[in-house]
């Protein structure tokens, strides 16, 4: 495989982007703060996820079936996630 093809050209820019937004993230974490900093860093984790989702996990590529699996497993993590804070945020 040649170093310049597109596939490699795609994945090392997935990469450089994904670099920017964490950059970006990290220096919003500096200047904002309160809601406007947590949706912003929510905005900048969902983006990352989709990079992820769809150039590393090849999602692009794959039948509906495996589309519909991915979704309902990133479905079950964020309901698992919401129910282990919901418990951690009201033992206080």
């Amino acid at each position: 495989m040649n170093a310049r093809s597109p596939a490699n050209l795609t994945l090392l820019s997935v990469f450089l982007a994904l670099l920017a937004l964490l950059a970006l993230s990290a220096a919003s974490s500096f200047y904002l703060t309160g809601t406007a900093g947590a949706v912003t860093a929510l905005g900048f984790a969902a983006a990352k996820a989709a990079l992820i989702f769809v150039f590393f996990m090849r999602l692009r590529y794959q039948s509906g079936l495996v589309r519909i699996f991915a979704v309902a497993g990133f479905f079950w993590f964020g309901l698992a996630v919401v129910l282990a804070l919901s418990d951690y945020l009201t033992r206080r």
